[in-house]
């Protein structure tokens, strides 16, 4: 008897301890939104510094376009070569 009584104890302890409270389930719920809020702040600031990234490649494709053009000979007529001399013997 005493066996039966304390294996029907046993069973319904594990039975109510495996229950989730009103107050467990709501710190869950909230720490599930702050979770989920913390990941679309860090989503958009990965947004904002791809944006800030690709602003600064194009500022400087322009600054290295406005050098090459700046290197860049002013007449384009073609180059003349001297006849190539050798040495004499």
């Amino acid at each position: 008897m005493k066996k039966v009584l304390f294996l029907a104890l046993a069973a319904a302890s594990f039975t109510f301890a495996s229950c989730d409270s009103k107050t467990e389930n709501a710190a869950e719920g909230a720490a599930e939104n702050v979770e989920a809020t913390g990941e679309a702040k860090a989503d958009a600031m990965e947004e904002q510094a791809d944006a800030v990234r690709d602003s600064a490649d194009a500022t400087a494709d322009k600054m290295e376009d406005g050098a090459d053009a700046a290197d860049a000979p002013a007449t384009t007529a073609p180059a003349t070569t001297a006849p190539a001399t050798t040495p004499a013997q």
